[in-house]
């Protein structure tokens, strides 16, 4: 069975790709340079999915800014293993994937497959969920049908990508902008922020063992493997540069795109935090450890608009990164075992989980928390393949990773790797 890919420009309409590289190519044009930007905006929405929702709320109204220079770092972090992943998808015409396949012999290949798509179902695990609670904090619909509700509307924003690429990349966008404004106008109703604070928090400093257990939550969490992935892809056929002149331009554009991506992924993550420091931490609710119960404390000691705006921002971060993971589920499948089937029934095959578990009405912070367990699983297989990838110039070209990006990357792999083995541990353990 087959089906329209999400990046493949072979499988779209002639006049649609046309369109695409003319605009792509147009010099001196704000709107030719302004096509080039996107795929990392749909990388983004990982960052700031309902699972990083608890973890940074919690930060905040536990440990007030200490931890501010956790969240910082963890989005440099990001942005550079987004612009590895983007730059293999430029410069080798492929996907990690579609690399690793031609790399590897079928056993291991199918391995990566297999653990890849538990970590998929593990994604639309957290973000169903999600999505559910933010029906239900708004409109007051049981968690089931609230899951039923977000297919629907997912079945809808995949249904972009049939008209072409770029629509879905502007809806995708669009939802991340909704997650900013709701968090800007929570950082605004809240008030109360201390500057000084905020900058002292910028220097690294821990308190006790609970403080540890949720920097690992906060950098354990900020890779996940199925945007490593996907945004190789998102970027390998975009557009094909003609000589080595327009291939520095695209590297430079996609360089711009992930600093933008990104950054403001970064600043919602850190808006999330300091919401919950100065409103939470500053009059001693230090308990607040669940997406409900900040949703009940902004209502209660803000006021109706900033949970308003909070449950909005919840919905919109859970459709945008259902949406998303199913794009990368389609991008695992079809690289690792050149299989491909309909993209709306594997919407269908990886949702159904996520729905069992809002029938049988299984603590939603728990799954939350599980889910995030299942993703730590799934990194070392992303990171790894793709630190080999880009250091090796037989495959990159020019485009080879300098040796100290090299270093800074794999430093970066060895610490993801080590805290979420810790987590694993602490959980399972624990």
């Amino acid at each position: 069975m087959t089906t329209t890919s999400p990046v493949d420009t072979r499988d779209r309409p002639a006049e649609h790709v046309a369109s695409e590289l003319g605009a792509l190519r147009a010099k001196g044009r704000l709107r030719g340079r302004a096509a080039l930007l996107g795929p990392a905006f749909v990388a983004a929405v990982a960052y700031v999915d309902p699972g990083n929702f608890a973890t940074n709320i919690e930060s905040g109204a536990r440990f007030g800014y200490l931890l501010v220079w956790v969240v910082v770092m963890s989005s440099l972090m990001a942005m550079l293993v987004q612009y590895l992943s983007a730059k293999t998808g430029l410069a080798t015409g492929q996907n990690l994937p579609e690399i690793a396949r031609g790399r590897f012999g079928r056993r291991t290949r199918t391995f990566l497959w297999f653990q890849a798509e538990i970590v998929a179902i593990a994604t639309d695990l957290a973000e169903f969920v999600g999505a559910a609670i933010g029906l239900n904090l708004l409109f007051g619909i049981p968690l089931f049908p609230a899951g039923l509700i977000t297919a629907v509307v997912a079945f809808g924003v995949l249904a972009l990508e049939q008209r072409g690429y770029r629509r879905f990349e502007l809806a995708i966008a669009g939802l991340l902008g909704i997650v900013a404004l709701g968090f800007l106008y929570d950082l605004i109703a809240v008030g109360h922020q201390d500057p000084g604070g905020i900058a002292g928090g910028l220097v690294p400093g821990l308190d006790g063992s609970a403080s540890i257990l949720l920097v690992v939550g906060i950098i354990g969490a900020t890779v996940m493997p199925h945007v490593v992935y996907l945004h190789s892809a998102l970027t390998q056929r975009r557009v094909t540069p003609r000589d080595e002149g327009e291939r520095r331009v695209l590297l430079r554009w996609l360089r711009i795109d992930v600093g933008l991506g990104l950054g403001v992924a970064g600043l919602i993550n850190l808006s999330m935090m300091l919401v919950a420091a100065a409103l939470f931490h500053r009059i001693g609710a230090t308990d607040v450890d669940s997406i409900e119960a900040a949703h009940k404390g902004l209502g209660t000691y803000v006021g109706g608009g900033a949970a308003l705006a909070f449950a909005v921002a919840l919905l919109a971060s859970g459709l945008s990164s259902s949406s998303v993971g199913t794009y990368a589920g389609q991008i695992v499948m079809q690289g690792f075992m050149a299989w491909r089937i309909p993209l709306f029934l594997r919407r269908a095959v990886t949702m159904a989980p996520a729905l069992v578990v809002l029938a049988l009405g299984l603590p939603t912070t728990d799954t939350l928390v599980v889910s995030q367990v299942v993703l730590s699983f799934g990194i070392p297989f992303a990171l790894i393949p793709l630190i080999l990838v880009t250091s090796d110039r037989r495959v990159m070209g020019a485009m080879v990773n300098r040796r100290r990006t090299t270093v800074a990357a794999s430093v970066i792999a060895a610490i993801i790797i080590a805290l979420n083995v810790y987590l694993i541990v602490d959980t399972v353990l624990g």
